[in-house]
């Protein structure tokens, strides 16, 4: 079938299915299950209106049920087994044991914490430190979209970049890498491989995410400082504030709530940060993170119960950040 005709199916065939579910639903309740005749006519009503929004929720519960809950229930439950030939048994807490036995996962907490402390803080002071500036020179919006680029780029596609940034040319040849070139033109002494030295490798891969989530933090922080009243900031100036009071006593408290919005959104990524340590060192020199160790564990090593053991550390870190978000947005919305 051709993929113009077939997408136009789809949709009349998913209209007319949501069509007839809501409809049906509505008059098998209403008909039913709460007719609105005799002595109980009034309460069969009041209870088919209660049930009523239920029916129209019903299937987003069940997407939602069948490719958020499941997988984890499912995942849950492999981490508590392991394989046996083509079938598998209850292996209690011994995946767990395991994962915390291995220099690895530790390597890869450590890692993990290390970014969670540098990219988060320094991915939102370089955004408002943009959205400062972008707002005070005329060609600000050109400088917002240069800034914010790096955002369509995918993280492969970033790591691609970098890597050649961070490329080593063996001495006495010429260097494509430009930070050796720099190194080289300063007076370095032969070419380093940026990417394989300890520790050090961590914040040249940081670095990547860093770029990348400069520009989100500076577009919402951008439009926060643009909703400050004029007034308590003129009145500032007027009683002597200098520009860095006005911005660190009149803005920053103003925007607090927008700044530690974009500093929890930027958390949960780095929780979940895979795809630049996977194409640029594969966590190889000592730069192994929670999601590339459970790779590792789940399609490398096939060893499920682990991986499937440190995907729930992994959700279980992320959890609080995601329930602490939906209450301060409860709050920001009453």
């Amino acid at each position: 079938m051709h993929p113009a005709l077939l997408g136009i199916v789809a949709i009349v065939v998913a209209v007319g299915a949501c069509t007839a579910y809501f409809y049906l639903s509505n008059l098998l309740l209403d008909k039913v299950i709460f007719p609105a005749r005799g002595v109980h006519a009034g309460r069969n009503i009041n209870r088919a209106n209660m049930i009523r929004p239920w029916l129209f929720l019903f299937p987003a519960l069940f997407v939602l049920g069948v490719y958020l809950a499941y997988p984890v229930v499912a995942t849950l439950w492999l981490s508590v087994t392991r394989r046996v030939g083509s079938g598998e048994e209850w292996a209690g807490l011994a995946n767990y044991g395991q994962m915390l036995s291995e220099p690895k996962f530790w390597e890869s907490i450590r890692n993990n914490m290390l970014w969670l402390v540098i990219v988060p803080a320094a991915s939102t002071a370089f955004g408002l430190l943009a959205a400062q500036l972008t707002d005070r020179i005329r060609w600000g919006n050109i400088a917002k979209s240069l800034i914010f680029m790096p955002m369509a780029i995918s993280f492969v596609g970033a790591s691609v970049i970098w890597k050649l940034v961070y490329d080593a040319r063996p001495e006495g040849t010429e260097q494509i890498g430009i930070l050796n070139a720099v190194y080289l033109f300063f007076g370095g002494d032969t070419p380093q491989h940026w990417l394989t030295l300890p520790f050090w490798n961590n914040f040249f891969l940081m670095a990547v995410l860093i770029w990348i989530q400069t520009g989100f933090a500076m577009v919402i922080l951008s439009a926060a400082l643009r909703g400050i009243p004029e007034e308590t900031v003129e009145a500032a100036i007027i009683d002597g504030a200098n520009p860095l009071q006005v911005f660190f006593r009149i803005k920053a408290p103003q925007i607090m709530g927008t700044i530690v919005v974009v500093w929890t959104t930027i958390t949960i990524i780095v929780l979940k940060i895979f795809d630049i340590v996977f194409a640029m060192t594969n966590g190889q020199w000592e730069t192994q993170v929670l999601a590339n160790y459970m790779y590792d564990k789940l399609f490398r090593a096939n060893d499920w119960g682990v991986g499937s053991a440190s995907a729930m550390v992994i959700m279980l870190l992320v959890t609080p950040i995601l329930v602490w978000n939906v209450r301060n947005a409860r709050k920001e919305m009453r």
